[in-house]
């Protein structure tokens, strides 16, 4: 079989979401369950409202492009892009195109996909307006306007990618981005992240820089979920090597598709053989202006600490590893949990096996996000605080926590002296040497080279202190007293 090259492009969306209105009207921009109740005048387009466009979106806007090492413009402009749909209250939709010239164009952005780093080049990002949504039901369609209006950032790559695996690892990557800018919760369940992937494959021994020799590309419209954009990749790689295979390719004209979650495969929408002439024109209620050096300058100083840069100090700076430092910042709320844990006093090393395992851990069991959870970074000190000085055992820390869990108690509830681990030695060794005298013939069976009864040894320990005893000590104890015998 011929082997083939996928070539990926994709066009993701992300609603910006640290603004308190939406990106041309005074409408409060937050999320809302409840239909309808964040609306304006403008944003169903009643007659007579103008656009004013909010500061705060387009400096979000440019920050996302200088993190994307895009070349910013001059003067800023809107566009309106003339189409009829039912979600498009004006016949039109605020945007930009690439003339003139959008907030970012021509950048490279790096990011790591199994332990590699890889690099996409961006043709361009915009700030546009989003259009409201629509409830599709048996036998009628609802319109949601809360969503239209909503400041939105469309970030355009090259085909630069080439399979499932990269696309996604690529998306969670520019998802980290926009939270840790402070630009977006990023959060698909908000419907905040969708995202239109194209798709094409060619013959492997070809040149895959030269577009000559690129296939006929497919696009698969609005996929909601990353795991989306994953199955949709692979099905449509899967379908158009098949279509090669078969002698169909050739005659597949380039086509828009979506994706269907329920059958697993994308389903043909409208063929796309020319581009849509949506009649851009110069938005005429928004003049153009200037964007100053000095602005340009001061948002580029205010770029705050992201993701990849936390890993690397995660990694040099409190010697984690490159697989812990990257758990830890793979969700910016998760990271921000595990930096107020440090900066409480908790050993750095400590505060990551506590985060990735068991609080990550609890997260996942109960489906809830770290915003949600209840042991503060100041209450697991509490446990943390009770291991270092001896009172407790690894695994009463753990009961501790589960206890605390549970009962939304704080843990010091449950650490007491009565209930701590037996760290003095004088009092262990006591205990041991009281075993050891009633155990001759184990210690005969460990002294004939029988390594495993000195597990024995241990669990009778814990036992005769019903599990309070420190082990590690309890175990230096033991070899002490039997090498005596």
């Amino acid at each position: 079989m011929t082997k083939y090259i996928a070539k990926i492009g994709l066009e993701m969306h992300c609603e910006v979401s640290e603004t308190n209105s939406k990106v041309f009207s005074s409408a409060a921009n937050t999320y809302s369950e409840k239909p309808n109740t964040n609306v304006r005048p403008l944003d169903m387009a009643f007659p007579g409202t103008l656009p004013v466009v909010n500061k705060q979106a387009v400096r979000m806007a440019l920050m996302a492009s200088m993190i994307l090492n895009c070349s910013q413009p001059e003067y800023m402009y809107f566009e309106r892009k003339n189409y009829y749909y039912p979600d498009l209250p004006k016949g039109f939709q605020l945007t930009q195109e690439t003339k003139p010239i959008p907030v970012g164009i021509y950048g490279r952005v790096s990011y790591e996909c199994d332990g590699e780093i890889k690099t996409v080049r961006i043709n361009n990002l915009h700030l546009e307006e989003d259009a409201a949504s629509l409830d599709h039901f048996y036998d009628t369609s609802n319109i949601d306007y809360n969503r239209a209006g909503v400041p939105l950032l469309e970030l355009v790559t090259e085909p630069d990618l080439h399979s499932a695996k990269e696309a996604v690892a690529f998306l969670e990557h520019m998802r980290s981005v926009y939270q840790y800018a402070g630009i977006s919760e990023a959060d698909s369940k908000k419907g905040q992240i969708r995202c239109d992937v194209n798709v094409s494959i060619m013959d492997a021994e070809l040149d895959e820089f030269d577009p000559n020799n690129w296939g006929t590309k497919i696009e698969i419209k609005n996929v909601n979920s990353f795991g989306g954009v994953r199955d949709a990749i692979n099905y449509e790689i899967d379908r158009q090597i098949e279509l090669k295979e078969t002698g169909q390719y050739d005659e597949m004209e380039q086509q828009t598709r979506r994706w269907d979650e329920e059958s697993g495969t994308t389903i043909f929408m409208r063929s796309k053989v020319d581009a849509i002439d949506y009649k851009y024109f110069v938005e005429p209620n928004i003049p153009k202006y200037k964007i100053s050096q000095k602005w340009l300058d001061e948002i580029r100083s205010s770029i705050p600490e992201l993701a990849m840069d936390r890993k690397n100090k995660y990694i040099d700076g409190y010697g984690l590893s490159a697989y812990d430092a990257g758990v830890l910042v793979k969700e910016k709320a998760i990271s921000d949990y595990y930096e107020e844990c440090v900066k409480t006093g908790i050993d750095a090393k400590v505060a990551a096996n506590w985060v990735t395992v068991n609080i990550i851990g609890e997260l996942n069991k109960e489906d809830i996000s770290i915003n949600d959870f209840y042991l503060t970074p100041t209450m697991l000190k509490q446990i943390t605080d009770a291991i270092s000085s001896g009172l407790l055992s690894s695994k009463q820390a753990k009961e501790v926590f589960t206890k605390a869990l549970a009962e939304q108690k704080e843990p010091k509830n449950y650490i007491s002296q009565e209930n701590a681990q037996i760290s003095n030695e004088d009092e262990l060794t006591k205990i041991i040497i009281e075993i050891l005298d009633n155990s001759s013939s184990q210690i005969a069976q460990y002294k004939n080279g029988k390594d495993n009864i000195f597990d024995y040894f241990v669990g009778q320990v814990m036992k005769n202190t019903c599990g309070k005893a420190n082990p590690v000590l309890t175990k230096e104890i033991l070899h002490r007293e039997l090498d005596k015998r």
